[in-house]
């Protein structure tokens, strides 16, 4: 597809779905005082009811059996669901415990973890810019090891956790809102039998909102809607993928972390001092080698 014939509807649509998900931290932000396990259960359950809802007007009956019909569909679903479901609840919990840098660094490193995966596990091939962009990452890392006085363990896990599950799902082929929509069943039950058990506890925040006033309809209402949140972006997104190249698409994703880092360091006032501005930036070098590099190609292809 060339400039010329860009379809600037698709460009929108991908630009919406990344700035929805950069701005989600002040989200979270607002549900701070619910647990984070309770969040990220209330999420599981709407978007499942969201999404399959979505897909059985869009598709009908047919859309479970037919995805479910590809080979190894549904164990890898559920390793997919359950990296997921692992991704959504440390970044609820690293929002919510004042680390929004930290996750805007674990996005920040995802894409380059994701060619590591390549190399490692499908067998791809590096060019030495590519392995240039790599190094420099992981010289970003270790500086932040080092000078930071914690091992970044939160960008890691999120990086490593989000990378796992884009490789599964890459591995499977299953259309991207057809495989969330399986996730979220495979993950439903679980969440439904906490949400269950908090209420009977007396620790839940449905029926039992009453009894605290820190709960109230507004609170509900943000949990409730948090299930659509987490799903309105991803259908854009596959939306998206299908109108414009997805060189753009990657040069794209890096909107949701650096809105996520300005929320962080501008909005919830998380500290940014020279220590942390020396680690970014060794990543910030290594994406713009590796989405220069890309470009480059791509253009050269056209």
């Amino acid at each position: 597809m060339s400039a010329g014939t860009l379809d600037r509807r698709g460009v929108w649509i991908a630009v919406a779905a990344y700035v929805a998900w950069g701005l989600m931290p002040l989200y979270w932000h607002l549900l701070k005082v619910v647990p984070s396990l309770q969040i990220i259960a209330h999420r599981v359950v709407w978007s499942a009811l969201f999404v399959c809802g979505w897909l059985g007007l869009k598709y009908g009956r047919s859309w479970l059996r037919d995805t479910l019909a590809r080979p190894h569909a549904a164990p890898m679903l559920a390793l997919s669901g359950a990296l997921i479901a692992f991704n959504w609840g440390l970044y609820i919990w690293a929002v919510n415990a004042g680390h929004v840098v930290e996750s805007a660094l674990g996005y920040f490193i995802n894409p380059l973890l994701n060619v590591v995966l390549g190399v490692l596990v499908l067998h791809e091939r590096l060019n030495r810019v590519q392995w240039a962009a790599v190094a420099i990452a992981a010289l970003g890392v270790l500086w932040l090891t080092r000078n930071y006085g914690s091992f970044p363990w939160i960008a890691l896990a999120l990086a490593i956790s989000f990378g796992s599950y884009g490789l599964v799902r890459k591995l499977l082929g299953a259309p991207p809102v057809r495989g969330l929509g399986v996730e979220s069943l495979f993950l439903l039950l679980p969440a439904l039998a906490f949400l269950l058990w908090a209420e009977r506890s007396g620790q839940g925040h449905l029926l039992a909102h009453g009894q605290t006033p820190a709960w109230g309809a507004g609170v509900i209402g943000l949990l409730v809607f948090g299930g659509v949140l987490t799903a309105l972006p991803l259908i854009g997104f596959a939306a998206a993928v299908q109108r414009i190249p997805y060189s753009l698409v990657g040069l794209l994703q890096y909107i949701s972390p650096t809105l996520q880092l300005l929320m962080g360091v501008l909005v919830l006032g998380e500290p940014f001092g020279r220590e942390r501005a020396i680690g970014f930036g060794f990543i910030w070098i290594a994406l713009a080698l590796y989405a220069g590099e890309g470009l480059w190609r791509s253009r050269r292809r056209g």
